[in-house]
């Protein structure tokens, strides 16, 4: 990320430097303070500009509703609640709730995508390359909220010995599986082709889950021998955990969103020694991206 210094920003937002100071001390405006000197971070001075944007009155856009939507995630919950956002979720998946993005029904759209690069190896730009592929966000901002860690989700003891993807088609064990468009069915069908299966090579369990915790509960009830969920839906439910990757968990939402109120509340959270110490609790998160833009269009 680039930052300007005090002449810089003024001069990039062509402003004196007394207004800029201005704007400074009454918080109006994207800054951090470095050994005693202002610094200002480009992107979110664009940001800022743009959420201010004056548009005439056949052009004006309804707000969406305080809602994040997209993927459900422990420590995503918990952030919404105790960051006094005022914003609601709603847990669908990373698809439909890019989907919901679209069309200004969520404020965010809390989103893990992942592809499989030419050597068959899972890369981490794939919620960027969603993003530049949405049609209609061309103004679309994603925040990094947090690494997480995914994985197979077992019974207590790993009574079946399950310890990877091979394992499970060797032995036939029941998969529990997650509605098309999450994350975590996307992932799981990206790992079964680099194994060189499918979907159908699986014994699967024919109810399909919501949520990563909607999935431990099928196994923590035996109606499943393991899943794919974060490893923090697996230590919730009193379940063991295999690990499998690390991926990005970012939320998406429109440049005019970032600077409203509540998303400055969840924006501003991120920050918060607390969100460390409960990532820590909830174990298999790296909270150190947490707030970072990832992607501006």
């Amino acid at each position: 990320m680039e930052f300007l210094t005090t002449s810089e920003a003024a001069d990039y937002l062509r402003l004196g430097e007394r207004k800029l100071y201005e704007l400074v001390t009454t918080g109006a405006i994207p800054c951090t303070k470095v050994t005693g000197k202002w610094l200002f971070p480009r992107h979110e001075l664009d940001l800022w500009v743009l959420s201010g944007l004056a548009r005439p009155a056949g052009m004006l856009i309804a707000e969406p509703p305080p809602v994040v939507g997209g993927s459900q995630d422990e420590l995503l919950d918990w952030a919404l609640r105790e960051s006094g956002s005022g914003l609601g979720s709603m847990s669908e998946g990373s698809v439909r709730g890019l989907e919901r993005l679209q069309r200004n029904e969520v404020m965010a759209a809390a989103i893990h995508f992942h592809r499989l690069d030419a050597s068959d190896d899972l890369t981490g730009d794939a919620s960027v390359e969603a993003l530049r592929a949405a049609p209609d966000l061309h103004d679309a901002v994603l925040v990094a909220f947090a690494r997480r860690e995914q994985g197979l989700v077992l019974p207590q003891g790993n009574p079946r010995h399950l310890h990877g993807l091979t394992d499970v088609l060797a032995l036939g064990a029941r998969m529990a599986m997650r509605q098309q468009g999450t994350g975590a069915q996307m992932l799981l069908d990206l790992l079964l082709k680099r194994a060189g299966a499918s979907t159908r090579d699986l014994r699967r369990v024919e109810t399909s889950a919501l949520t990563g915790p909607d999935l431990a509960e099928l196994v923590r009830a035996g109606q499943a021998d393991c899943g794919i969920a974060t490893r923090a839906a697996a230590r919730s439910a009193g379940l063991d955990f295999v690990p499998l990757v690390w991926e990005n968990f970012d939320l998406a939402m429109r440049q005019r969103s970032y600077f409203r109120p509540a998303m400055r509340a969840l924006s501003g959270f991120l920050n918060e020694r607390r969100l460390r110490q409960r990532a820590e609790e909830l174990t298999g998160y790296d909270p150190s991206p947490a707030g970072q833009i990832r992607f501006a269009a």
